[in-house]
């Protein structure tokens, strides 16, 4: 792998492609567990490992696996990888593990990552799978992010609550008051707030894109030659 297809692929895992804001797959966990930063994040990183795992396991297995069964062996695959995770989790941060609930085990169902084993580790060597899945993941992850803190900031005035469920006790003292004595707003922290969070990004994101593009194609018209061989800026 080049360091040109390495780079390809990052930008296309966590921006071009963001699952969360271009390709809007999975959204019943993107806005469900986005009314915090914790939560999101937690999550977030949860199906990156799965997706990284994934591609890595399922990409030199695929020339073994017929195409009339590949779907249930790459489901049967990532629902062990989730039991692991699932596991884990349940072990050393059962608060957290708790607070998520039925969405840490509904990863196997999450056709992000189907999406990607299907679309690129069942095509690609083991190495280019596994870095796509975690690109993948880590766009997902930073939307996930955005969306929780936004949420969380609006909704409670603070961030970073309920950190402690990941590393203990001490680490209340993280938690972050943005707005001091602030009695919150409902409707943040409710589905509406996700969807409407949700379509403010991907706007955002649009815009960006947008704005890009325009940059380029005024570039490029400033350099374009005219007829008689000469840019416009040779006129001046």
């Amino acid at each position: 792998m080049t360091a040109q297809e390495f780079k390809d692929i990052l930008y296309n895992g966590i921006w071009k492609q963001n699952t969360g804001i271009v390709q809007l797959l999975g959204l019943c966990p993107i806005l469900a567990v986005s009314n915090s930063v914790v939560n999101a994040v937690s999550l977030g990183l949860a199906t990156t490992l799965v997706m990284a795992l994934s591609g890595a396991v399922i990409a030199p297995i695929r020339q073994f696996v017929p195409k009339e069964t590949r779907i249930p062996v790459f489901i049967l695959i990532i629902a062990v990888l989730v039991t692991v995770v699932q596991f884990v989790m349940n072990a050393y941060m059962y608060a957290l593990y708790v607070v998520l609930g039925i969405f840490i085990p509904l990863i196997v169902t999450n056709c992000i990552v189907l999406a990607r084993v299907e679309a690129f580790a069942s095509k690609n060597p083991a190495l280019e799978s596994a870095l796509d899945g975690t690109a993948m993941g880590l766009g997902l992850t930073a939307v996930l992010a955005v969306l929780g803190g936004i949420r969380e900031i609006f909704g409670r005035g603070t961030l970073l609550s309920g950190i402690d469920m990941v590393f203990g006790e001490t680490a209340k003292s993280l938690v972050i008051t943005v707005v001091p004595d602030y009695h919150g707003f409902l409707l943040a922290i409710l589905p509406p707030g996700a969807f409407i969070t949700l379509g403010m990004l991907i706007a955002s994101k649009n815009w960006l894109n947008l704005r890009a593009e325009r940059k380029a194609s005024g570039a490029n018209a400033r350099v374009t030659p005219i007829e008689g061989g000469h840019s416009p800026a040779s006129h001046g």
